[in-house]
């Protein structure tokens, strides 16, 4: 399997491996379209074979990291609509990360580092008062919110940029061997430690067709999630185990 060599550029400046390869681009530029894309498209959230939600998401790199925007609404007649986007620094530590809610109302709340750590600041809609919560969480802490499964690709990105290898143009990862990573849930204003494990390779049926494809798991306390990756590393699927929920990029 052949890196691509900008992903992983990428995956190792989450972990802050490298400083910054590309030139850094105007800032007028970068604030036009937040960089150069990584990746974009969206996921189609299934639930017992119904489509119940859609996320359309954009990574982007710029000179001083990334940027993750997402969008996710329900199937729900009129739906529920919220965003979200983080800023991460050139070592993968969180800069900022805001959600809102824009259907059926406009709650918001966003996280930012105070120090050492990380402060969540939130409020339940125009007008509501203020609430905030620290966290003894460092900024290299991963954010895994609710209904924005793009933060999942970003964290298999971070696992395999941490432990797999590049030898002769092959990409090499230790099976079975699980790496923990902090994590912090925002919408449910809760940490957690997850596991992540290289599983090797799987052919998986797609409605592009039979796929051979990265084999990924991520485990906590609130459940198994299992990731299919491609040879570019973008996620081609999503499965909770025992939830019946898929979620297939479109």
């Amino acid at each position: 399997m052949r890196l691509s060599f900008r992903l992983l550029v990428f995956m190792m400046a989450l972990l802050g491996c490298v400083v910054a390869l590309a030139v850094p681009m105007p800032r007028g530029k970068e604030k036009e379209h937040e960089g150069k894309a990584v990746d974009s498209g969206s996921f189609g959230v299934f639930q017992n074979g119904h489509r119940v939600g859609t996320e359309t998401f954009s990574i982007y790199e710029t000179g001083g990291g990334s940027v993750i925007h997402s969008e996710f609404k329900t199937e729900n007649t009129p739906p529920d609509v919220q965003t979200s986007e983080m800023e991460l620094n050139s070592k993968g530590e969180i800069r900022r990360y805001e959600w809102k809610e824009l259907s059926p109302g406009s709650a918001h709340y966003t996280v930012l580092p105070n120090g050492e750590f990380l402060n969540q600041k939130w409020s339940a809609g125009a007008g509501d008062k203020e609430h905030e919560k620290p966290y003894l969480l460092p900024a290299s802490t991963s954010i895994l919110d609710d209904y924005f499964f793009v933060h999942r690709e970003v964290l298999a990105w971070k696992f395999l940029g941490m432990v797999c290898k590049q030898d002769k143009g092959q990409l090499q990862c230790p099976l079975k061997e699980r790496t923990l990573f902090g994590t912090m849930d925002p919408h449910q204003q809760s940490s957690a430690s997850l596991s992540a494990e290289f599983l090797g390779r799987e052919k998986v049926s797609l409605k592009s067709g039979p796929q051979d494809l990265i084999k990924l798991e991520l485990k906590n306390d609130a459940g198994t999630w299992q990731l299919w990756l491609d040879d570019q590393f973008k996620v081609m699927r999503m499965s909770i185990v025992g939830e019946n929920t898929i979620v297939d990029r479109e």
